[in-house]
């Protein structure tokens, strides 16, 4: 599998979102080759403003591999993390990032802010954006077109 591949997935967990109206985000967090955890987001459902894809799929992780360090991780996220996300991939140590669209009202990656490899930080990731874009804005914008009928 390749990020095309993986990316297709955080897509399904972004799908899962929209069917519950929760904002379509998915995140797989995958080592070795192989998906450790996936999540989408939840804030809605579970009434948690940090119940964020990618908390969710960290936490998942952490628990199943019993540590907190995911060195060797790479997550994939269909939109640009926001500064609690981006935040939150620097302190458990994720090696790789790669997200799907931009998002340049709270993109804490590129856009707005650069958190993951800001030269202060203790800790860089490797980031990879772009990866399925196309997809991964159109369920963004088809979500909210909904909300707003």
């Amino acid at each position: 599998m390749d990020d095309y591949d993986y990316m297709g997935i955080a897509l399904e967990e972004a799908r899962k979102a929209y069917a519950i109206g929760e904002v379509p985000i998915g995140a797989v967090l995958v080592m070795d080759g192989a998906v450790v955890a996936k999540a989408h987001n939840r804030r809605e459902t579970w009434h948690d403003a940090t119940a964020h894809a990618e908390i969710i799929v960290i936490q998942q992780a952490c628990k199943l591999l019993g540590r907190w360090r995911l060195t060797g991780a790479a997550l994939y996220v269909t939109i640009e993390p926001c500064p609690m996300c981006a935040g939150a991939l620097v302190n458990s140590r994720i090696d790789r990032l790669v997200y799907g669209s931009a998002d340049y009202k709270a993109g804490a990656v590129e856009s707005l802010f650069n958190i993951v490899q800001h030269p202060a930080l203790n800790h860089r990731l490797e980031v990879t954006a772009g990866v399925r874009a196309d997809e991964c804005a159109e369920i963004m914008r088809d979500f909210f077109r909904q909300r707003r009928k």
